[in-house]
């Protein structure tokens, strides 16, 4: 039998490389910035065209490299900062001009330009496919420029498996500001097909984290510092009231390198258990500092799941920190029994002769007779009857057509009181309209001939608004309902990205959005039927429904929107209906294409047929 085994040839085993450690154009960014970032840069540039699949640039004001270090850096297995196994557990650099740049050459044309600060002139090496294509001297200033153009050029099939640019781009600033969040004494700036996305000036820790997100969150961040022997922790989390539905502003750094730990997400989480909805996840941005050689940052290929040493009394000092940070600036309930500074109120002296407070009351006053003095009688009947007489009359009708059961509460529509099931048949059927009931401000109730029937008013209301919003869509008649007042509204750098490409739908809606510069938009006009709604609360619903769901928006985008705007506008739970309300509600119901289920697939009408009633009623 012939010899089955053989040796791949170079590029052949670059590209399996390559597929672990570049995954996507973000992946190029990562590791190029990263490389920067150890090169001692101060100022980092990113540029890029077509969500990095035409060209990702990098430039940095670095240390930049030799002749021989800039032909070397693209070999596999090259780096500059592992000379013995002993090394792979005492890194504290990201990865300094190797590794992944041979990954990047293998799967497209890679361009390096670099010059040390004291040469005269630098060196320009171009790779191709892992194949070398020259090497010339060149002008250039100090530091380095990488430049990838095509990427996955020669496989097909992976570029083939990429997504769209909005989704690519999205992924790209994500790995931009887990770099620039980590390093912020570093300047960083990116720019998409020549527009400025992101600047980020070099400043202290919550300053960047300003800048990358917005000056709205820095009112809702409470800073956290905890020093161990086993390590330190410190950073920022953001206050109870700022957690949000969708993933995004969850950030961990071990010594300045981004990483994701599902367990000690978990930590943190635990310490707002019952201070945040249970679909909700807190922001923070937390630094762990840890002896190099208790993290073990090589057990994935792009260096971003770690493990600790003793990870169980990290995450308890995590827990502890974040809960210390949310009870030092009041913002969970406490109990404080420290009375010093407080007035002291003295105690009563049981010798002391005490009286008990004097009350004097006239019951012959009548606050509805005129000119009367309060001291003659009226009639046999006497005061009292007169005065209950006119307080029942001042207070005839307020409660009417309400009664309590419990914790619930039911509203009998239509105006009639209170009274048996047979009065207010008969009323109803006077009248020519059908009973409706509203229970504890959540289910529309009425008979119908099989049994009781039960609306949730909330998913009804979706189901109709949806249904509008899409006829509108489809008919391209749209109304839009211009604000008197614009409303502002700052974006971060992703939000902005997502807006940007669902801005035509949602004109197509009645959004009149307009771009006011710097990642922040002005809203002059929304849909109509949003029943006033924030126009802003729409907006970032929609933004964050977006983030969590990918492409699969992109791809229903029309009826992503139209959803969204239905679940935002419709009536909320524990609102009161009159009974016209009540009635317009249902009537649009059945009038629906699909009146049985809310846009999201939930039950919205029931029937409790009389069969159930009655056994309910049966002796046991």
């Amino acid at each position: 039998m012939a010899d089955v085994i053989q040796l791949l040839p170079d590029s052949v085993a670059n590209q399996i490389a390559a597929g672990e450690v570049i995954q996507r154009p973000a992946s190029v960014v990562k590791e190029l910035m990263e490389n920067s970032v150890d090169a001692g840069a101060t100022n980092i540039r990113v540029l890029v065209r077509e969500a990095g699949k035409n060209l990702v640039q990098v430039i940095d004001n670095g240390c930049g490299m030799s002749e021989t270090d800039a032909r070397l850096s693209a070999e596999r297995h090259a780096t500059s900062k592992i000379r013995e196994a002993a090394d792979l557990f005492a890194i504290r650099t990201m990865g300094f001009r190797g590794e992944a740049l041979a990954s990047i050459a293998a799967v497209a044309e890679l361009e390096i330009q670099t010059r040390r600060p004291g040469d005269d002139v630098g060196i320009l090496v171009e790779i191709r496919g892992s194949g070398f294509v020259r090497q010339e001297p060149s002008a250039c200033q100090a530091g380095s420029r990488f430049t990838v153009r095509n990427l996955f050029y020669n496989v097909p099939a992976r570029r083939k498996f990429l997504k769209t640019n909005s989704t690519e781009f999205k992924h790209i600033i994500t790995e931009f500001q887990r770099i620039a969040l980590a390093n912020p004494q570093i300047g960083f700036s990116l720019n998409n097909e020549g527009t400025e996305i992101l600047n980020l000036p070099a400043a202290g820790y919550r300053q960047r984290i300003i800048h990358t997100f917005g000056k709205n969150i820095n009112q809702h961040l409470v800073e956290l510092k905890t020093e161990t022997s086993v390590v330190n922790v410190r950073g920022y989390i953001a206050k109870p009231g700022y957690a949000k539905k969708s993933p995004g502003e969850q950030f961990f750094f071990i010594n300045n390198r981004f990483m994701r730990h599902p367990w000690m997400h978990k930590a943190v989480t635990r310490a707002f258990e019952k201070l945040i909805p249970a679909d909700a996840i807190p922001s923070y941005f937390i630094w762990f500092e840890a002896d190099p050689a208790s993290v073990d940052v090589n057990i994935h290929p792009t260096k971003t799941e770690i493990k600790f040493e003793d990870e169980k009394a990290v995450w308890q000092i995590l827990m502890a920190s974040v809960r210390e940070a949310l009870g030092k600036y009041n913002l969970v309930p406490s109990i404080d029994f420290n009375t010093e500074g407080r007035i002291d109120i003295p105690a009563g002296r049981p010798s002391a002769d005490t009286s008990p407070p004097e009350i004097r009351i006239d019951p012959d006053y009548n606050p509805f007779g005129r000119g009367s003095t309060g001291t003659s009688r009226q009639g046999s009947e006497g005061p009292l009857k007169s005065r209950v007489h006119n307080w029942e009359e001042l207070y005839r009708g307020f409660e009417e057509g309400k009664t309590e059961h419990g914790q619930g509460s039911i509203t009998i529509s239509g105006g009639q009181s209170p009274g048996t099931g047979d009065d207010r048949q008969g009323e109803e059927s006077q009248s020519g309209l059908p009973v409706l009931l509203q229970l504890k401000g959540r289910f529309i109730l009425s008979p119908v001939k099989s049994g009781l029937m039960i609306i949730d008013q909330k998913r009804a209301h979706e189901r109709i608004l949806y249904e509008k919003f899409m006829k509108i869509k489809k008919s391209g008649s749209v109304v839009a309902q211009q604000q008197l007042y614009p409303v502002t509204m700052e974006l971060n750098a992703s939000e902005y990205q997502l807006l940007k490409g669902l801005a035509p739908d949602l004109a197509g809606f009645g959004f009149d959005i307009r771009d006011f510069g710097r990642n922040t938009i002005v809203i002059s006009g929304c849909p109509v039927d949003t029943g006033g709604t924030d126009p802003a609360a729409m907006i970032a619903d929609l933004l964050a429904e977006a983030a969590s769901s990918g492409d699969s928006i992109s791809q229903n985008k029309r009826e992503s929107i139209a959803f969204n705007l239905a679940r935002s506008s419709a009536v909320n739970y524990g609102r009161h209906l009159t009974r016209e309300e009540m009635q317009e509600i249902v009537d649009k119901l059945f009038a629906c294409e699909t009146p049985n289920y809310s846009p999201d697939g939930k039950p919205v009408v029931t029937i409790i047929d009389h069969n159930e009633i009655d056994r309910r009623f049966r002796r046991p």
